[in-house]
């Protein structure tokens, strides 16, 4: 095995985090970072149709770029929210809060950025169910 890469299928080879949390019937979430090794981080989120994320985040060094891959839904950035759609990328600024909110077909999209250990905060009540 070469050192100058590694492959992962995200499906197959990385855990669903969501399920081993016990939120599985929101979402289903597969964080490759440690496991491909390097600096960059690396997530696999899928929403179920019309749920949103168990919680916001922030990051206080890190930008992120999401990019959906299937289905749409829309993302609360701070004050806005921002439709999503196939193909669409958004790119986050550190210190911005997000949550994710899939529409009525479920939303499947990749988040990316550089991981910094113990940059990121939940926030359990930012966009809080029922409120837009």
């Amino acid at each position: 095995m070469s050192t100058h890469y590694t492959k992962l299928g995200l499906l197959t080879d990385v855990p669903d985090g969501a399920a081993e949390h016990g939120v599985g019937d929101i979402t289903e979430a597969r964080f490759a970072t440690g496991a491909l090794g390097g600096d960059t981080g690396l997530a696999y989120h899928r929403l179920k149709p019309g749920r949103r994320q168990p919680f916001g985040h922030v990051h206080d060094q890190a930008d992120e770029v999401f990019v959906v891959l299937e289905g749409s839904g829309r993302v609360r950035i701070e004050d806005d929210i921002v439709e999503l759609a196939p193909l669409d990328a958004v790119r986050i600024a550190p210190k911005a809060r997000r949550r994710f909110e899939a529409g009525p077909d479920g939303m499947t999209f990749l988040a990316m950025g550089p991981h910094h250990a113990g940059d990121g905060e939940m926030l359990p009540d930012f966009w809080a169910e029922g409120g837009d």
